[in-house]
């Protein structure tokens, strides 16, 4: 069947289409729907999430920042049943070396980086409370439906978005339980589909909203949830490293939260410009967890989920421009993470308030299809813009000076940012993206990583198989390489098969046949949607689309 002999796609009409229930998308939809009660003027909102459920690939540390929910729900605190419900009662920072760990005084450390007033959450059950919200004032929420497909008028504005097919083949052939995907139409588009959407790339390259912006960076956050014995237990102990298993020349950190219910969130994050193609974030993550300050936590405890996550890095300088014709780009899409606090999710709710309040306006003044361009010239002057223009410089200086000099330039610079609301350095450039850093692997020695032990450090099948992670094995491949001998001759020719290491749940692998070439295999069924291929392949050669609906990670409480 070819796409002419394909049926119609039934449609439905929104005033705003939401791609993502996450922090950003939920938000959003609140906000729209709390204008709608406010003027009395009706306004559809639908929201797409291409989890099986609200909450099933979201994985974040979490340690957030109330401000957002305070902004969007003023009187959540006076309610029974929240999922902040762990304040952050004591907050440390280290640095790590194989044997030691050195406490840095919290007094030396910039306001911001002070975590007191924040709550250590689950993420995904934020997520789950805020779909409860929204659909409680009438948002339409469809888990399981994946936007892959954006719309356009004939003028090249955006209308909408559709849906993947359902029961297609491996081969791309209709199977016996074809369903088209469907048309959801719109008079706004709003993309908050997570750190590096496939969506929010295709308009970002079309409409060039990266143009004047520094290059994206990115890091790799590798995440578990333990459960450990009550005497180790401390609610709302918030602890951060950084240091060893990395050298000092590649960028990283950790934390270590506890929850409520003797659940502790032990997480690791690799800079995705790091340069040894022989690194891999998960083995370190590995290493990580066997150093004493950590493993006298968990030792005697039960791991019960994994899963990871590219993160955005580049803040301030990095964050394009955030209209195009018919919607916007909102939450981590926007590229809002504070790296060194580690923190997002408050600036995506933010993100999600300001676009519903510029799309109100918009729809309104019966306007439909244009920009939201008070949304673009709003956001620097706003809390978000304050948030990242105090750190702007911190990610630059950690790259150019590595740790043990790029730590405490930041640190100083967020000082002075704080202080005197100025920089020495004024702004400074990222300079190139994430893939340009890899090193050809003739620069670099393998690394020898130890075996798991199965208590404290784990494989990755192990792993992948916690995160819950399923896809329909009878449907194509959605990892897409574009030239496989480009892939043959330069990522394992020059750099030595590097995504059998990036990749944190073990889906590239090269595999040696005799009398044959090596034999590039994707596992596409293990995919978490961490999306690291998507940023690191040193050719950009392999690029990330959305599986059929429902596929991937099913977090329960990451």
């Amino acid at each position: 069947m070819t796409a002419v002999d394909l049926p119609e796609r039934e449609a439905m009409e929104f005033d705003v289409v939401i791609v993502g229930a996450g922090p950003a998308g939920l938000s959003a939809a609140i906000r729209l729907k709390q204008i709608a009660a406010e003027t009395g003027r009706d306004i559809s909102v639908v929201v797409l999430e291409k989890g099986s459920e609200v909450g099933a690939h979201i994985l974040s540390g979490a340690v957030v920042d109330p401000i957002g929910v305070d902004r969007l729900l003023p009187g959540w605190r006076e309610e029974a049943d929240t999922p902040f419900k762990t304040p952050v009662t004591d907050d440390r920072f280290y640095l790590l070396g194989p044997a030691a760990a050195v406490r840095l005084p919290n007094w030396a450390m910039p306001k911001l980086m002070n975590n007191h007033g924040n709550f250590v959450v689950s993420l995904g059950n934020v997520c789950r409370w805020l779909a409860q919200k929204a659909e409680a004032l009438g948002v339409e929420i469809y888990p399981g439906f994946a936007a892959a497909e954006v719309l356009y008028d004939d003028a090249g504005r955006v209308i909408g978005v559709a849906t993947g097919d359902m029961g297609v083949h491996k081969d791309g052939t209709p199977g016996p339980n074809f369903q088209r995907g469907m048309a959801l139409f719109a008079k706004y588009t709003l993309l908050g589909e997570g750190v590096r959407g496939s969506l929010a790339k295709q308009v970002i390259n079309r409409y060039h909203l990266a143009d004047g912006a520094e290059p994206a960076k990115f890091g790799i956050g590798l995440k578990e949830l333990w459960e450990i014995p009550a005497a180790k237990h401390q609610p709302g102990l918030v602890q951060h490293s950084f240091g060893w298993p990395l050298d000092w020349g590649t960028g990283g950190g950790s934390f270590l939260y506890h929850l409520e219910d003797n659940q502790v969130a032990v997480g690791f994050v690799v800079h995705l410009n790091y340069q040894n193609p022989y690194l891999s974030p998960f083995e370190e993550f590995q290493r990580f967890k066997t150093h004493h300050l950590v493993r006298e936590t968990l030792e005697g405890g039960k791991r019960l989920s994994y899963g990871a996550r590219a993160i955005t890095e580049g803040g301030w300088q990095s964050v394009p421009k955030l209209t195009f014709p018919g919607g916007a780009l909102i939450g981590c899409s926007a590229g809002f993470v504070n790296v060194p606090r580690i923190k997002g999710s408050h600036n995506a709710m933010l993100s999600g308030i300001q676009v519903a309040e510029a799309a109100a306006a918009a729809l309104a003044a019966d306007r439909a299809h244009d920009e939201l361009t008070s949304y673009e010239t709003g956001w620097r002057a706003s809390e978000i813009g304050k948030d990242l223009h105090t750190v702007r410089n911190v990610k630059p200086l950690w790259s150019k000076f590595g740790t043990l000099i790029g730590v405490p330039l930041g640190g100083l610079d967020m000082w002075l940012n704080e202080k005197l609301g100025v920089s020495p350095f004024g702004t400074l450039k990222h300079g190139k993206p994430d893939h340009v850093a890899t090193h050809p692997a003739k620069t670099h020695k393998p690394i020898a990583y130890p075996k798991p032990d199965g208590k404290l450090s784990f494989d990755r099948l192990s792993s992948v198989f916690l995160s819950n992670t399923n896809h329909e094995e009878d449907q194509p491949v959605h990892l897409k390489v574009k030239d496989m001998g480009l892939q043959r001759v330069s990522e394992l020719g020059t750099f030595a098969g590097p995504s059998s290491r990036y990749c944190p749940a073990g889906v590239y692998e090269w595999v040696s046949e005799a009398d044959a070439l090596p034999k590039f295999v994707i596992n596409a069924q293990n995919c978490v949607h961490c999306k690291t291929c998507d940023i690191k392949d040193p050719n950009q050669n392999i690029e990330w689309t959305v599986p059929e609906g429902s596929g991937g990670p099913n977090y329960p409480n990451m």
